[in-house]
């Protein structure tokens, strides 16, 4: 595996923008991708020979940190890109905040993924415009 770059921005930039447009919007039809919480959040993007390749942001509300908007381009899927790119927002977290939680709204198709990171469920199955979502968390130390 090539090692592949993340960076850290403080706004939704364009290749963060063009990754959950081809993952959210035109491949699974979501209609409603962008919002407010962009503008507050903390984005993440991994590049591989100097294309981005995945996404992700996370943000605080009530003390709670969530992750969400965690895409992978899917040529780059299952090739472990997305483990490494959630393994560094987990060590982000840890060293720049006080909360040893991570919170997330799951994909019901992705729950596999995020439980093989050690995200557990929690509650029921609720839906995100016609999608199966569950909330799911994981205690950093």
């Amino acid at each position: 595996m090539i090692k592949p770059l993340i960076k850290t921005y403080s706004k939704l930039n364009e290749d963060s923008r063009y990754i959950r447009t081809t993952v959210f919007v035109l491949e699974q039809g979501f209609e409603e991708e962008f919002d407010t919480i962009d503008d507050n959040a903390i984005h993440f993007v991994m590049y591989l020979d100097n294309k981005s390749i995945a996404t992700a942001r996370i943000y605080v509300d009530n003390s709670i940190i969530h992750l969400g908007r965690f895409a992978v381009l899917k040529e780059y899927r299952a090739l472990g890109y997305g483990k490494l790119l959630i393994n560094h927002i987990e060590e982000y977290v840890a060293k720049k905040f006080n909360n040893p939680c991570i919170e997330l709204s799951a994909q019901k198709r992705a729950i596999g993924f995020y439980s093989k990171c050690g995200y557990v469920t929690q509650g029921e199955y609720y839906l995100d415009e016609g999608y199966p979502h569950i909330k799911m968390i994981k205690f950093l130390r």
